[in-house]
């Protein structure tokens, strides 16, 4: 998994270019209804198939216990009361556990947080795929929808156990189709449709709360390095998340973006055709628009700049959060996030 993912959270910066040893579930409990839910799932399972971009993974019956790759696939398993065998350990926007909040709170929630008996095992990223510590935790099955798996990493991934893997190349898989995937493995469509319509209602209401929002317009970018601006197009989560708020991706996006690419460059000269009313950026951790624009003055030509119409989510957690949704996730950002969003788009009106 090297790098490639870390150059689609923040696409470069001058730190990085381009962004349980128990059953699943933890211990089974008549007394909890997840583990009620979860032993009925298992006892009326149809076996099913999903498709990937390097061919399809047929589940014959429920995992018990299921290791993940990359980020998004664990926590869309935590949000359905299912505890992974193992996962990788985070190694951007993470805290002390090599973790998330989300995560954290989770697995907590689940009886299986990090350090105690019940929790996952982490194996570590490195230039490539941990298979030895994946086998170690004797998976029935990898699951990986999202993810930049190469198709011989997929292959070898398989002699250890059957893989779900990248639905959509290069991290492009969205975080509905994680969580349609997660249902359909663990034989939870149902909850797993539920969830998908309640963080989409949440998203939704944040617009119905926030009108201001439908009549703005906005470019997803990453503000991380002086020599390159990098602006994140339609196949990007970042832009996905920022619509599904009601708002509107700028023109200047469409009229630039390759095609099959979710992002492009830009050379500082050219920020200042970021016609757009709030530009959504991610930056060094802790910069603010100030500090970002003494490090490239050329920055201070971005039209919402001029407005104070740029929102940095201000930490590597909180671009985590969105440029790596996932149902935890967007639950985390709508409450340490979006309000820096909203107030963008606040002072954009106030100047037109």
């Amino acid at each position: 998994m090297k790098n490639s993912r870390r150059a689609g959270i923040f696409a470069a910066s001058s730190v990085i270019l381009v962004l349980g040893l128990t059953a699943c579930g933890a211990s089974s409990n008549s007394a909890d209804p997840s583990a009620d839910t979860s032993a009925k799932a298992a006892e009326d399972f149809t076996p099913v198939t999903i498709e990937n971009i390097y061919g399809e993974t047929t589940i014959e019956e429920v995992p018990e216990r299921i290791a993940t790759i990359s980020w998004v696939n664990a926590d869309t398993l935590l949000a359905l009361d299912t505890v992974p065998v193992g996962m990788d350990t985070d190694t951007y926007g993470m805290n002390e556990n090599n973790s998330t909040a989300w995560k954290d709170a989770a697995l907590q929630e689940q009886g299986a947080a990090i350090g105690s008996e019940n929790a996952p095992v982490q194996y570590k990223v490195g230039d490539d795929i941990d298979y030895t510590g994946i086998a170690a935790s004797k998976p029935d099955v990898i699951f990986a929808p999202y993810s930049g798996l190469k198709k011989e990493q997929y292959e070898k991934l398989q002699e250890i156990a059957p893989v779900v893997g990248p639905i959509e190349p290069n991290y492009l898989t969205s975080w509905e189709q994680v969580t349609e995937a997660a249902g359909q493995m663990l034989g939870k469509e149902e909850e797993a449709d539920a969830l998908i319509e309640e963080i989409e209602g949440k998203l939704a209401k944040v617009g119905e709360d926030n009108p201001v929002l439908k009549d703005t317009t906005f470019i997803a970018a990453d503000l991380s390095a002086p020599d390159t601006a990098y602006v994140y197009s339609e196949g990007d989560t970042r832009p996905r998340f920022l619509s599904a708020l009601g708002m509107t991706q700028a023109e200047y996006v469409q009229e630039n973006a390759a095609k099959d690419t979710f992002f492009f460059t830009v050379s500082p000269e050219k920020v200042n055709e970021w016609d757009s009313d709030i530009v959504f950026a991610s930056a060094v951790a802790g910069n603010t628009m100030d500090d970002i624009i003494k490090g490239q003055p050329l920055y201070g030509q971005i039209p919402a700049a001029k407005n104070d119409a740029v929102a940095l989510p201000g930490t590597d957690e909180a671009t985590l959060a969105i440029s790596a949704a996932s149902p935890l996730s967007i639950e985390w950002a709508l409450e340490n996030v979006v309000p820096g969003i909203v107030k963008a788009a606040e002072n954009a009106a106030a100047a037109k």
